[in-house]
């Protein structure tokens, strides 16, 4: 696999909000480096956890640069540059590019129904603004916008497109990818609860909010894999599995931002219209929690 520097357990750090719901740089460091101290392969901010279409232009950078600066090479970086536009994308890409981002994901963003020609078009011109990697990114529940297995392939043909982020929650996507692609493409998991059933399809890494508050597990599911334990790999994703079942279903800027509280972690606030999970809810992530 030609240049991949992404592999296993790649980090969605959460963008923390002060009382005033100003992002807080301080804290996204601190937060940041506990992802980094605790064993993740790789970082990804400015995706679905950190809340990213709801950041300005100039915190969307500072975020990045923050980033950069606290990772300071010690893992490779895959900076979110999504935008409904593609200027605006674009804008982005070479901000992350110029910053120190080894590559950046893309999700192709629609308020109206994008045409396969119209998604292909908006990588194709992104592509050819950058020199880094890009990670296409498929989140139908987010963006708006399926991309089928034969767009994907479209797709992989722009020269610098060269990963897939699949998050349908579909399996058999994954071993049509494995099939067709081989090893010439890498594609990594976006949907947690699928992470063990990913693995086993030929998944390079797995894209996930879940190291903020059990790296240890998720690191270890990745290692039995690499070993070909099987038995161990089972073990150590069943007993995470209600964990990524509900950070998922609660939505994960909420439940990651309840799970550090829980921990005694301070993970700042959220930005309205997100709201903190109910005391119901802190109650049962906090029983999930003790279980793990």
């Amino acid at each position: 696999m030609k240049n991949n520097l992404f592999k296993g357990i790649i980090a969605y750090p959460i963008t923390p909000f002060d009382k005033e719901e100003k992002v807080d740089i301080s804290l996204y460091k601190k937060l940041l480096e506990r992802l980094l101290v605790s064993g993740s392969h790789a970082v990804a901010p400015l995706g679905s956890t950190g809340v990213m279409p709801y950041l300005t232009d100039e915190e969307k950078e500072a975020v990045t640069e923050a980033t950069i600066q606290q990772v300071k090479g010690r893992v490779p970086v895959l900076v979110g540059v999504s935008n409904l536009t593609t200027e605006r994308t674009i804008y982005h890409a070479k901000f992350a590019e110029k910053a120190g981002a080894d590559a950046v994901m893309i999700i192709p963003m629609s308020y109206w129904k994008l045409s396969d020609d119209e998604i292909v078009k908006h990588f194709d011109t992104v592509a050819k603004q950058i020199t880094v990697p890009i990670m296409a990114y498929n989140n139908p529940a987010t963006g708006g916008v399926d991309m089928s297995p034969a767009l994907l392939k479209r797709i992989l043909e722009i020269p610098n497109v060269t990963m897939i982020k699949e998050s349908t929650g579909d399996v058999q996507r994954m071993h049509y990818l494995k099939r067709e692609l081989g090893d010439d493409v890498a594609f990594y998991n976006g949907s947690n609860p699928l992470a063990l059933a990913a693995f086993a399809a030929g998944a390079t890494g797995w894209c996930t909010a879940a190291p903020n508050l059990i790296p240890n597990l998720n690191t270890d599911l990745y290692n039995a894999i690499q070993n070909n334990d099987l038995n161990e790999a089972q073990k150590v994703f069943y007993k995470q599995l209600n964990l990524l079942k509900f950070i998922v279903n609660k939505g994960l800027p909420r439940a990651i931002k309840a799970g550090l509280g829980i921990q005694g972690i301070d993970g700042g606030f959220l930005r309205s219209p997100l709201k903190p999970l109910t005391e119901s809810e802190v109650k049962e992530l906090g029983l999930i929690l003790e279980e793990v």
